[in-house]
């Protein structure tokens, strides 16, 4: 088998298989996946794989017609191969990030390398996480275009093979990004300024020319990328923050021609032809992701509905196809399957199995995961998830609401995710709200959540509850609340603002201070990330802390539980700290901590991982949990 076989090759060991079983054992939902990306060459004749192995995760590159291993990465504890990008047939970059927990961004920027695909000429690019690639110029292997912003945005050619770059353009904007045109003209540069406004430029001869500016969280007007005949451009607009649409528009003429929109979500990936030339289809994620096709009798949009079309129970994403269309390398994945990669020859019609995510997991185990919309107090509609045991009748169920975190530009989606299924395996319906301040629903959906973290936002989650309360799938009396990072946040601060909805709490690495995010942590430590929090943030100290669960003691009655991590970056020890000495004054301290000494913003070791999804569920089933019956529901061991 290619992943047992991927395996042994980089010296790693897979635990046994398991029998089924109504209980799925907690190591099955937490230990690392087998792989987290596989990246197809342009010719097709080899993929790459990263294969997360603990504080780290490995590279490993396979000619795909023999599944031979012919070159491997590793670089070190703490170090991360989190994405390649192919820069010509035989040579790609290696984006190596540091992480010292599992909910991380990326500490700093991320260190580059360029290696050819059997390991050879291995180079470092110095300074290589401050560039991104915009063009690998397929007409000439030896260079590709990358830009750099500093106090303004450049455009640089690269060599691959020495890593020596020459300057082509320069940008009067901060953190820009160019876009070119099919002939590898810079026509457009989109900036986003320090206090977080969008420019937009457009390159007129010599000379820049704005045609739009907007704070962060407003209007939109973002080039895509061009048309085959090279002159209409395709643009995401938003005027007043509904969710974006994709327009058509001829630079020479007025108005605009819509391509494709939603009425609930922003659009995602463009899937495009294999010559980059023509905008094949868009991804939405309204509920079930899915794409909406732009050019329906293009010949290679007819390849890749069917290929949708053979997994009708499953979403596929498709991951990348060789320049001369023959292979398209796809994922596809559901809600009970963590998903299987696959490549489609054309020539013979056949998709070859790849490598599966999480082999060990059964679907016919897990638990449906459905969308749900839901009304808000003030008439919002809210869009999110519901998962309920499998073969419960989804009646009176105890329910854990599940916050994300973030929270801003984030959102929850469909597909399968580890926690949701263990507790729903345990018994547990659990309830997701894109609420206001997430991502994905237009601007004005986020920048509703603006300065109401703990207000607008956690009302919606409330009101997200009382909706399953009414619809009787929730037990009023059996509802506790659980996220972690902003999620951790929420879930305490649900309680405060509801402290007789819930029956437990549990915070996992979490925000409990508001005023703490302007001092403590990696957030406030650069420029943007002290304008994000000017932006994002109630204003003023009192508002700050009437907006945080540890300053609202008083108001966590119920039983909590506290986890974090003692290297944590992101939302340091002082939240922890500050929650835990204040409960404790007040003479109601949490009934179970767990720190881990080594851990960050997120556990990555499996048996301290083991460790706290066994306590959670002990706390849980001892709070809301029931004795019940097995009918595959996911009882207790």
């Amino acid at each position: 088998m290619l992943l047992r076989r991927i395996l042994l090759l980089l010296g790693l060991v897979l635990g046994g298989g398991f029998a089924k079983a109504t209980t799925v054992p907690i190591a099955d939902f937490f230990k690392d996946p087998e792989f987290t990306s596989v990246s197809l060459s342009p010719t097709g004749e080899y993929i790459t794989v990263s294969v997360p192995q603990g504080d780290r995760t490995v590279l490993a590159a396979f000619r795909v017609k023999d599944m031979k291993l012919v070159g491997k990465w590793d670089y070190g504890a703490e170090r991360h191969i989190d994405a390649v990008r192919w820069v010509n047939d035989e040579r790609f970059f290696l984006y190596v990030t540091r992480k010292t927990g599992r909910f991380d961004f990326r500490v700093g920027t991320p260190d580059v390398y360029v290696s050819d695909v059997d390991g050879r000429r291995r180079i470092d690019i110095p300074n290589g996480g401050t560039y991104q690639i915009v063009d690998t110029l397929p007409d000439d292997p030896k260079n590709i275009l990358v830009q750099r912003s500093v106090e303004s945005a450049f455009l640089f050619r690269m060599d691959v093979y020495t890593g020596r770059i020459n300057p082509v353009a320069t940008a009067p904007v901060r953190f820009g990004s160019f876009q070119l045109d099919h002939e590898g003209n810079v026509r457009y540069v989109v900036g986003t300024e320090e206090n977080g406004d969008t420019v937009i430029l457009r390159r007129d001869g010599d000379t820049w020319t704005q045609i739009h500016r907007a704070a962060m969280g407003e209007s939109t007007r973002i080039p895509r990328g061009f048309a085959r005949d090279n002159r209409r451009v395709v643009f995401e607009v938003s005027d007043h923050g509904e969710p974006a649409r994709l327009v058509s528009i001829d630079p020479e003429a007025e108005g605009e021609v819509l391509l494709a929109r939603n009425p609930n979500v922003d659009p995602g990936a463009i899937l495009r032809s294999s010559d980059r030339r023509d905008m094949i289809a868009v991804a939405f994620e309204d509920g079930l992701p899915g794409y909406e096709f732009l050019a329906k009798d293009h010949e290679e949009a007819k390849v890749y509905a069917g290929l949708i079309n053979a997994f009708p129970e499953h979403a596929v994403s498709f991951r990348g196809v060789s320049k001369d269309g023959r292979y398209i390398l796809f994922l596809a994945y559901s809600d009970v399957d963590p998903g299987s990669y696959y490549l489609f020859d054309r020539s013979s019609g056949r998709a070859k199995f790849l490598l599966a995510s999480r082999s060990w997991i059964k679907p016919e185990q897990m638990s449906p995961m459905r969308p749900v919309q839901i009304p808000a107090r003030d008439g919002t509609v809210l869009h999110g998830y519901l998962t309920v045991p499998r073969n419960s009748d989804g009646r009176n169920l105890p329910l854990i609401l599940n916050p994300h975190g973030g929270p801003h530009g984030i959102r929850d989606s469909w597909g399968f995710n580890p926690e949701v299924q263990f507790l729903a395996n345990r018994g547990y319906a659990v309830l997701q709200v894109n609420f206001r301040g997430s991502g994905g629903y237009g601007a004005a959906h986020e920048r509703a959540g603006y300065r109401q973290w703990g207000r607008v936002m956690i009302d919606d989650m409330t009101d997200a509850v009382r909706w399953a309360i009414g619809q009787g799938i929730a037990d009023k009396d059996r509802i506790c609340s659980y996220g972690a990072s902003y999620g951790g946040y929420a879930a305490l601060q649900a309680v405060v603002r509801e402290p007789d909805l819930y029956r437990c709490t549990i915070g996992y690495v979490g925000v409990y201070s508001l005023p703490l995010m302007f001092r403590d942590g990696d957030i406030p430590q650069t420029p943007s990330g002290r304008a994000y929090l000017r932006r994002v943030m109630p204003e003023g100290l009192a508002e700050q802390q009437a907006q945080s669960p540890a300053y609202n003691i008083d108001r966590i009655n119920i039983p909590v539980m506290l986890v974090h991590g003692a290297k944590d970056q992101r939302v340091p020890m002082s939240h922890y700290r500050l929650l835990l000495d204040r409960l404790t004054e007040a003479g109601k301290p949490p009934q179970d901590t767990l720190v881990k000494e080594k851990e960050g913003h997120g556990f990555y070791d499996f048996n301290n991982q083991v460790e706290l999804y066994t306590r959670m569920q002990a706390f849980l089933d001892q709070h809301i949990g029931q004795v019940r019956k097995d009918a595959g529901a996911g009882a207790s061991p």
